[in-house]
């Protein structure tokens, strides 16, 4: 098995505006900093796996453009394998717009770009097959989100599938994501997106309907109050770790790496929902969704594996 996981979702150049104030219609405000970050959902848990000692592909489409050469170097220099990433001649790569005012209010605009145009017919099944795990995050079109279906028709049973619907994928409802969970082995939703998937209020209750629809493990990101973590057999809600918070940008992404990992390295879910916790809790005491990533020594030396 040439990866331990690989990841499979949008990449997008976050551009972060610092404001003075979020703007409302016909109103004006002022650009105190612009920062730039590369991200995507799947593209900042890769980065994480890989920081946690992990083999680690990507499956993804840029352009030929500035932004697009920022996002694939940020994952070559992370260690991450960039053999599934599709180059367009064309189009422009994805962005982010963001605009963050000073008590951390956000406005955020997605420019999609080629990422809604990945077709089935250009992702490599021998490369996607070539692992453990394949994580799915969410791409704002249609016609990416169907070619990861058809990728899950023809993917090895060996293959696990592991899934972070993010709000996108998780205002689609059941009906929609059904094919999608029956092949997942574990989802990892935020509360809210629990209650839009299932409309369940109760996040335990919640929990049990995804799994009913397949899937052997749920772990749900409750954000500053940990995780819930289930597995149909037990359950656990786990609390997070006390740290100085500075930005909170990927922390969810944050925890798919750390729960992955405590998967793949035979944890149990309670284990693996702490590893979670952990990484996370390493996320956001840095500024953006990379910087405060832990190492695998990290880990250890937390006495957390």
């Amino acid at each position: 098995m040439r990866f331990d996981v690989i990841c499979f979702g949008a990449l997008n150049l976050d551009r972060l505006c610092r404001v003075d104030r979020i703007a409302r219609e016909d109103e004006e405000s002022t650009v105190i900093e612009v920062e730039e970050y590369p991200g995507g959902s799947a593209a900042n848990t890769a980065v994480g796996l890989a920081r946690l000692g992990l083999k680690v592909g990507y499956v993804g489409k840029v352009s030929r453009d500035r932004e697009g050469e920022i996002l694939v170097r940020s994952l070559k220099d992370e260690g991450v394998n960039t053999g599934g990433v599709v180059v367009s001649k064309t189009g422009r790569s994805g962005v982010v717009y963001g605009y963050v005012d000073r008590s951390g209010n956000r406005a955020l605009y997605v420019d999609p770009g080629v990422n809604s145009q990945l077709d089935f017919g250009e992702i490599d099944i021998e490369y996607v097959s070539s692992t453990k795990f394949l994580h799915l995050s969410s791409f704002v079109g249609e016609r990416a989100f169907r070619a990861q279906l058809e990728v899950l028709k023809v993917l090895p049973e060996r293959v696990k599938v592991s899934l972070d619907p993010g709000n996108i994928y998780a205002r689609k409802g059941l009906e929609s994501l059904s094919e999608m969970l029956d092949r997942c082995y574990v989802v990892m939703p935020s509360e809210f997106e629990v209650k839009l998937i299932t409309g369940k209020r109760d996040i335990k209750e919640g929990a049990e309907k995804i799994l009913s629809l397949g899937p052997s493990i749920v772990a749900v990101k409750l954000g500053s109050r940990g995780c819930y973590v289930t597995n149909g057999d037990e359950s656990h809600f786990i609390g997070a770790f006390k740290v100085k918070v500075v930005d909170t940008t990927g922390a969810g992404d944050a925890f798919n790496a750390g729960f992955l990992y405590g998967v793949l390295k035979g944890r149990g879910i309670l284990e693996a929902g702490r590893l979670g916790n952990f990484v996370a809790s390493r996320c956001i005491t840095s500024r953006g969704a990379r910087a405060g990533l832990p190492s695998e020594e990290d880990v250890k030396r937390a006495s957390l594996i």
